[in-house]
């Protein structure tokens, strides 16, 4: 065996984003909300970026849409810093915005040692009293926590007087319980665990009185060991037909779901009339017992824009940046720089205003590039506004990219996340992209109208003979939209709409 050791050079291009189109890419990408959190945390942690109060009346003048794509090398980011560097850096009039500076310099000279680049004092006790009291009111005013399920269930079954290990039991059945109040696992194999865990000894037979203890809890339903008896643990004397009600659930519950109901009238002997009154009970029944226990958070959409009508009837696109606070560089650092400070203090400075001057033209580049990408989408869509949801155009995000002059990932980063108030409603702007077919026109149909046309045909049928599949197509093609049979069976069960078979009534 022979080991050679040679050296070779070998030349290769490589792209790399620069700093400033990473940030551009991930201030392009946020919605208004987490614009102003991102904002609201620069302030903070950057002395030399500050908040101009007054409101933005018109948008800065910027370049054309700024594509964020990854450029081949830095030339094109080198430029966009040279180009930033000789902008002005403070917008507005010095003079007026004095009395501010000197407010700044006097909280700066108040921090602690702990902030970089200022000295000063350590806070008074009374501040870290008030602070502390502040902190007070806002956890006395928090909003309490809503009860789980299994704490409610908790609390009932303590009322139970039973052996302690049985309690015991109990409280690790209920833990073991899944969020809609469902067994997890066999009876039998929780129990083991349970002794294994605790080494007791509890038989089948008490884990069983346990079980039905539980079974006896509100809401109705929780610790069943499936669906049906989910179901049946629900139905009591009270409920109309609970007998009817019993035997279908217990005996026929998948045929209920398959709408075979000549099947149950076979096996029970029960007329079609009283099946239907049955599982119209059973339908009142709830599936999902402990759903009213889950903690969703509240989402809260705020839409990035709004639609405005010309003159001449075109939707013009308005940003709705009134929330997001206009930013300057202090001018206070600004003249520090021409002060002759050390050059650690001279470094600090630099990099923080160079920090600040990035983020605000990343900013001013993200209403530039969002604005013209919702502009495109509306212009093309203008349809769906005027008439309705039917009308609506397929659309792909690479066509936007080429009408802007962008690479199509930054379509995508712009639209993310992103929602507009239209004259139709709210509707996330990716809402307006989707593909389509062709009719025999040769006119671009949209998925979208698909669905909706098929949902008519549906709506329209006669419920005790409802249209096949096979019906659908040639229904479709009567109206010019040629497609295949799989086709209308993939959109009819994403619709949730069930086959022709489950759609019928008797």
């Amino acid at each position: 065996m022979h080991l050679n050791i040679s050296q070779q050079m070998k030349m290769s291009q490589q792209m790399k984003l620069a700093p400033r189109m990473i940030q551009s890419m991930e201030i392009l990408q946020l919605n208004m909300m987490a614009l102003n959190e991102r904002i609201e945390q620069e302030l903070v942690e950057n002395v030399t970026l500050e908040r101009v109060e007054k409101e933005r009346d018109t948008p800065v003048a910027v370049p054309d849409a700024v594509d964020f794509a990854p450029p081949v090398d830095d030339r094109e980011a080198r430029e966009l810093r040279k180009d930033v560097e000789n902008r002005e850096l403070v917008a507005g009039n010095e003079k007026n915005n004095e009395s501010d500076f000197e407010r700044l310099l006097e909280i700066s000279s108040d921090w602690s040692e702990d902030n970089v680049g200022f000295g000063g004092s350590q806070r008074s006790s009374n501040q870290m009293s008030d602070d502390m009291d502040r902190q007070h009111d806002v956890m006395s005013n928090m909003i309490a926590r809503p009860q789980s399920l299994h704490e409610y269930l908790l609390e009932q079954f303590s009322f139970f007087t039973i052996d302690p290990v049985m309690r015991q039991f109990g409280e690790y059945l209920i833990q073991h319980l899944d969020h809609n109040g469902r067994m997890q696992s066999m009876l039998p194999e929780i129990a083991q665990q349970f002794n294994r865990l605790y080494e007791h000894q509890l038989t089948n037979e008490q884990a069983e009185e346990v079980l039905k203890m539980i079974q006896h809890l509100d809401p109705p339903g929780v610790g069943a060991r499936d669906h049906r008896e989910m179901l049946l643990l629900q139905v009591d004397d009270h409920l109309p037909f609970h007998d009817v009600v019993t035997i279908l659930i217990r005996d026929h519950l998948e045929d209920i779901a398959y709408n075979r109901l000549p099947l149950i009238q076979k096996g029970t002997g029960f007329s079609i009339d009283l099946i239907k009154v049955g599982i119209e009970q059973i339908q009142t029944l709830n599936p999902y017992p402990g759903r009213g226990f889950e903690q969703r958070p509240v989402q809260r959409v705020t839409p990035d824009l709004a639609l405005e009508q010309d003159d001449t009837g075109r939707y013009v696109v308005k940003l709705l940046d009134e929330y997001v606070p206009e930013l300057r560089i202090s001018p206070r650092y600004t003249k520090m720089l021409k002060e002759n400070p050390t050059q650690e203090t001279r470094d600090w400075i630099r990099r923080k205003i160079e920090s600040a001057r990035w983020l605000i033209e990343s900013i001013e580049q993200r209403y530039n590039t969002l604005r013209k990408v919702a502009q495109e989408i509306i212009d093309h869509q203008h349809e769906f506004l005027d008439k309705g949801p039917e009308f609506i155009q397929p659309l792909k995000m690479q066509q936007i990219a080429d009408r802007v002059g962008v690479h199509v990932t930054t379509v995508s980063r712009a639209v993310d996340e992103k929602w507009i108030q239209t004259p139709r409603g709210l509707f996330p702007l990716k809402r307006f992209f989707g593909g389509g077919t062709q009719s025999s026109t040769g006119e671009d149909v949209a998925w979208d109208t698909i669905r909706i046309k098929l949902q008519e045909l549906i709506d329209k049928e006669d419920k005790k003979d409802p249209l096949s599949d096979d019906t659908l197509v040639d229904a479709l093609a009567a109206q010019g939209i040629t497609l295949a049979r799989r086709t209308i069976t993939k959109y009819r069960k994403q619709m949730q709409i069930p086959s022709s078979r489950q759609r019928r009534e008797y």
